[in-house]
């Protein structure tokens, strides 16, 4: 069952050559900090272009039950009316944040080291996925957490009385805990020092500074130190969120697979730590072009042109490059399917632990649509059957992840013959306007019974 409801099965058929503009909501990662500083703030945060998934719209709803006043108007435009580092109140019933794995650790975070006792849960995707990355650096602030074995939620987290700075260095590639320590910093004293040994998405650094606080990133010999100064009194901001960056990869990689295909994608946030998929996409070969790059909002952003791409070949990622397109391996995958020779992917072992197991997910979905895939613990590698190859009619399980569920209607459009999904309904917790953008755009889904 998914845990949206009821499940919807969908049907993806071959496409004709997709055109026009793709508006892809605003960024999930920039939405929830948004939200989340916002609520840290003191005074009015004004947010235009939030990205009005079920995912952020869950983060909305925590920030209101821990004190913050958070609204939106007629015109799209959200208020966060703070209520200051340190003046979380204790809320009066559990936060549940649905399928927002982000949403959950990036929370934890932030009330980690103020005084109060809070009690999480989610869907049944996000109560099966590992917390204990998060809960264990917050006890270094001096945080206390109770959950399930295997530190799943429910899980009620006991804030810090009196917090302590804290020195941590990244077991994992993650922005997600790096982020929570950072975000849990922002009420001790003193500086608490994040090391990453590689790079990855920086939203948060950068939106903290944007918000007033002191936050200084040095390379030293353990790798990158980002150090933070506490106890800041952060100030109201007005955002302009960029369009997301993994969800235009759908409706770009889409373009590139179905024949006879020219798709604008405009204002798509570009920060360097989030485009590692377009990068690796122009090395396979696909006519993808960025048109007037420029800056917004202190990230940079352009407007993305993709076109059909029938001579694209499998290539080897380079692993240090994970981190910069994690959540886009899935769609990946699929491109990779319709390439010439075999794209490899490795330094992937946090797919495993995403929404689902993703690597099982796409191997197994796409093995049942006629595509060969070999994986390991930290790899996988799908053997492409070029242009219009992939045989398709298959079935493809959802797993109540969003991102395998867009990949394999993708895929879909452009197998010879249809591909269903078991529940496209997880796709509203980050791309609620995927099915009308997609159709406009020229895609065949009908949903089916059960």
């Amino acid at each position: 069952m998914s845990g949206h409801g009821e499940p919807q099965p969908m049907i993806s058929r071959k496409a004709a050559a997709l055109n026009g503009v793709a508006e892809v909501p605003g960024d999930k990662s920039i939405s929830h900090r948004s939200l989340i500083l916002g609520a840290l703030s003191v005074g009015e945060t004004r947010v235009r272009g939030l990205l009005e998934g079920e995912d952020v719209l869950a983060t909305a709803a925590a920030m209101r039950a821990f004190g913050a006043e958070v609204t939106r108007d007629e015109s799209g435009e959200w208020h966060v009316h703070g209520v200051g580092v340190g003046g979380f109140a204790e809320p009066d019933n559990v936060i549940d944040c649905g399928n927002a794995g982000t949403g959950v650790r990036l929370i934890m975070g932030t009330m980690a080291t103020t005084p109060i006792t809070a009690t999480f849960t989610g869907d049944a995707s996000l109560r099966s996925r590992p917390m204990g990355r998060v809960t264990e650096p917050m006890a270094f602030f001096g945080a206390r957490a109770y959950g399930r074995s295997g530190g799943r939620l429910p899980m009620t987290v006991v804030g810090a009385a009196d917090p302590v700075p804290v020195r941590y260095t990244l077991p994992m590639p993650s922005a997600q805990v790096k982020s929570a320590v950072l975000l849990a910093g922002l009420n001790a004293p003193g500086e608490t020092v994040v090391i990453e040994g590689e790079a990855t998405r920086d939203h948060t650094e950068r939106m903290l500074r944007g918000f007033g606080a002191v936050v200084s990133v040095e390379e030293t010999g353990q790798g990158r130190a980002i150090t933070l100064k506490g106890q800041p009194e952060l100030k109201p901001q007005s955002i302009d969120v960029p369009r997301d960056p993994s969800s235009a990869a759908f409706p770009v990689c889409a373009a590139l697979i179905v024949e006879g295909s020219d798709v604008l994608v405009p204002t798509i946030g570009l920060n360097p730590t989030r485009a590692g998929l377009f990068e690796t996409l122009r090395e396979m070969g696909a006519d993808l072009t960025y048109e007037n790059e420029r800056e917004e909002g202190g990230e940079p952003v352009a407007d993305l042109r993709a076109r059909f791409s029938p001579d694209m070949k499998g290539i080897e990622v380079p692993p240090d490059r994970a981190a910069s397109m994690i959540d886009e391996y899935p769609i990946l995958s699929v491109v990779a399917s319709f390439a010439e020779g075999k794209t490899t992917m490795r330094g992937v072992k946090e797919l495993r632990v995403k929404e689902s197991d993703r690597i099982d997910a796409m191997a197994k979905g796409l093995r049942a649509n006629g595509v060969t895939v070999d994986e390991g613990e930290d790899w996988w590698e799908v053997t492409g059957l070029g242009a219009g190859g992939v045989p398709g009619g298959g079935m493809a399980e959802a797993r109540l992840d969003h991102r395998i569920a867009m990949s394999f209607l993708v895929l879909g459009m452009a197998a010879r013959q249809a591909v269903t999904i078991d529940d496209a309904a997880p796709v509203a917790t980050s791309f609620p306007i995927f099915h009308d953008l997609m159709t406009r755009l020229g895609a065949r889904f009908e949903r089916t019974g059960r």
